[in-house]
């Protein structure tokens, strides 16, 4: 019996398949036998592989209807490439997953990684078919491709190998990831961005080095990486979980998560996969348009993004069509489509019912929203000269003209938010330069936020404007600031710049365009009336809310940090904490964005939204997320830090840093929950007095909820399960 059935998928694209399959069938097996693939004893002295096996996968297969147009070398080639990955996959499973070998699989790991070299350079002599493999492969590829594209592929074949450590840790200890960790955890062990990048090979188009870290193309990756790693959960649920052990799928997960039993699971996994598809759609028809205005973009390189696009369109039609196919996958009952003519759209109608389906705002109710089942563990310490950085704060915010009625900002308002309190919670530990300097930076970032809701989202012409030209003045150099946010950024800069290093100033400045770059995303989706799926916005409410910023500010000057701050365990301790702060901030600004400010970003109104469930239970949905977030970041730092410690043999003024690093991100935790939980920003009487009339309903009491309900969904706190 299969654990359930699969659902019906949303099918935009047809499937098409390459005529040169026959050949990359024939070109791979013989392949995959000089390589040793076909030979590889497992550690009980079974074969990994053998040749039956790799027919019945039929990854030639799966390589002709993700690349369609290719000629038949190319197509040869890129099944070569999955041939291999496909069995590094399975190779390290059986000798590494099943085994806990960590060590060794660090080893394998490390070594693996020699055989990606620039042209012209030597590689070692490969010791097992995986080596040989990805050194054929490598070679064979690089002659074709530029420098930037060499170095794209080798992070993403890097992230696929390294980060199945993070499996193998999450197997031995029979550990289940919580939703957000999941999906960031797939994206870089998944093997989807590897995929895209051999889209642009496949496609003979590379993405332009100028637009490759553009937001547009950026979320084209993530949104396909996402659907196509979504649905391999869905068809591999039944080998990994039930025959394998494994514990990496997000059916499984979403099991644990929300208690639901797994078909309802599959469901809402299926739902997600859509939502990721539509969002790839709208990605692809405005943002990309948009960049190339915005960025001059010539007509070579519109069509090398424009068949980039294209190309991964055929790669997730055709990865669907071949997941009904392949031996490797639960597909009982799933009948797969026509191949002939006119297959392609006999394959995308069972969609279309799916496709109609709008994500639509749920109604708003009036009154606070209660905030249950927060968790903290850490002590709140609070920085001795906090009466100093309050008497600062009103004095500097007059004299960068952010007392702005217009953007609900007096001086009682300031006041009651006391983000003095925040900045002496979260940065308890220096001079009382520093704390001044940080209560400033708090202030700023809040009144940004206030602004971009306020101000600017009433014309968003002059909003886009501003915002684009904002990060200009994180530059001792910045002209004179024109509106009281860039004076504001232009001051604290100077003022930043006198005593930190250049490597520091780089990271803040990173960490601040991001920052700037997610309140642009968050001002065109309200502009467009668009409610973002919870992926969408969970992976840009991180930056939004300023996590970045912060970690780079309490980090100022550690020189020990800046050789491993982007290793996997320090970017998961960060993000995690990140994620709790800006979900603790959704759980008590519900009010105040939902039904005083009209906004459309806040997790609980999305939960609402996507869940069909009441304010109430969406709430404790995002307060079980940043419960889980917190748990997350505890995990880490007991079990994953000393291992890192190990593995990368630190020395001690490195060890101390990390450790000082970590303290500062429970400050951060632990501030940032008190100063909610008591500042009067979110206070109703603050609110009403602020935006002279409540916006919704009558003064007193919460009202009703009138929000639908969808059958098929339950959250442990009483979301429908059928």
């Amino acid at each position: 019996m299969q654990p359930f059935h699969l659902p019906d998928f949303y099918l935009p694209h047809p499937a098409r398949l390459n005529p040169h399959l026959d050949h990359a069938r024939a070109h791979s097996a013989a392949w995959a036998k000089a390589m040793g693939i076909l030979d590889e004893p497992g550690p009980g002295g079974e074969l990994v592989w053998d040749a039956d096996r790799l027919e019945r996968m039929q990854i030639a297969l799966l390589c002709a209807y993700a690349h369609p147009d290719c000629a038949a070398e190319a197509l040869a080639l890129i099944t070569e490439w999955y041939v291999w990955v496909l069995f590094f996959d399975d190779d390290f499973l059986a000798k590494f997953k099943n085994t806990g070998r960590r060590a060794e699989a660090l080893r394998h790991l490390e070594r693996l990684e020699l055989f990606m070299v620039e042209p012209g350079c030597a590689a070692p002599e490969p010791g097992n078919p995986s080596e040989a493999g990805l050194a054929d492969c490598w070679a064979r590829t690089i002659a074709h491709m530029s420098p930037s594209w060499r170095e794209r592929m080798r992070r993403s074949t890097h992230n696929l190998m390294v980060e199945s450590i993070w499996e193998l840790d999450n197997i031995a200890r029979e550990r289940v990831a919580n939703p957000i960790e999941y999906i960031e955890m797939r994206r870089r062990v998944g093997g989807a961005p590897w995929s895209a990048n051999l889209v642009e090979y496949a496609c003979g188009a590379e993405v332009p080095d100028r637009l490759a870290d553009a937001r547009p193309l950026r979320v084209l990756c993530e949104t396909f990486s996402d659907a196509v790693h979504l649905r391999n959960d869905l068809f591999s649920y039944e080998r990994e979980v039930r025959l394998e052990g494994e514990n990496a799928n997000f059916v499984l997960v979403l099991e644990r998560f929300l208690d639901l039993p797994a078909q309802a699971a599959a469901n809402l996994v299926n739902d997600i996969i859509t939502a990721r598809l539509k969002q790839f759609e709208d990605t692809a028809e405005v943002d990309v348009p948009q960049l190339f205005l915005e960025t001059a973009a010539t007509a070579a390189e519109q069509l090398a993004v424009a068949r980039y696009t294209a190309g991964l369109q055929d790669w997730q039609a055709g990865g669907h069509e071949w997941h009904l196919r392949s031996s490797r996958y639960m597909n009982t009952g799933l009948k797969p489509g026509p191949t002939g003519l006119g297959g392609g759209v006999a394959r995308i109608l069972p969609g279309v019912r799916i496709q109609l389906n709008q994500q639509v705002p749920p109604p708003r109710t009036a009154g606070p929203l209660p905030v249950r089942g927060l968790h903290m563990p850490y002590d709140v310490a609070v920085h001795p000269d906090l009466v100093i950085a309050r008497r600062d704060l009103p004095e500097w915010a007059a004299a960068m003209g952010l007392l702005n009625p217009a953007a609900g900002w007096t001086a009682e308002s300031l006041h009651a938010a006391d983000f003095a309190a925040l900045a002496a919670m979260i940065a308890n530990d220096g001079s009382v330069a520093d704390l001044v300097l940080r209560a400033r930076w708090c202030t700023w970032a809040f009144y940004g936020s206030d602004v971009l809701s306020r101000v600017l989202r009433a014309n968003p012409i002059v909003g886009r404007e501003q915002l684009h030209r904002l990060p200009s003045y994180a530059s001792p150099d910045a002209a004179l600031p024109p509106t009281p946010l860039e004076a504001g950024l232009a001051d604290l800069w100077r003022a930043t710049a006198e005593t930190a290093d250049d490597d520091s100033l780089r990271r803040l400045r990173t960490a601040l365009t991001a920052m700037i770059e997610a309140w642009e995303w968050v001002l065109e989706n309200e502009t467009r009336n668009r409610l973002p799926d919870p992926i969408d916005y969970l992976d840009t409410r991180r930056a939004a809310c300023g996590g970045g910023l912060v970690s780079a500010l309490a980090s100022l000057n550690v020189a020990e940090l800046r050789n491993i701050t982007d290793s996997s365990v320090i970017r998961q301790l960060e993000n995690s904490a990140h994620d709790h702060a800006a979900l603790v901030n959704d759980l008590y600004s519900y009010q105040k964005e939902i039904e005083y400010d009209l906004e459309l970003h806040n997790l609980v109104y999305v939960t609402q939204s996507f869940l069909g469930c009441t304010r109430e239970t969406a709430a404790d949905i995002v307060a079980d997320l940043a419960d889980e977030r917190l748990r997350q970041f505890d995990h880490l730092v007991r079990t994953e830090l000393p291992g890192f410690f190990a593995d990368h043999r630190l020395p001690e003024p490195e060890r101390a840093a990390l450790h000082t690093h970590v303290r500062r991100l429970r400050d951060y935790l632990s501030g940032n929950r008190a100063w909610h939980a008591t500042t009067g920003r979110y206070a109703e009487p603050a609110l009403r007095e602020r935006y002279s009339k409540p916006v919704l309903g009558a003064p007193t009491g919460p009202f009703v909820s009138v929000l639908a309900t969808a059958a098929g969904l339950r959250s442990r706190r009483g979301v429908a399960s059928s």
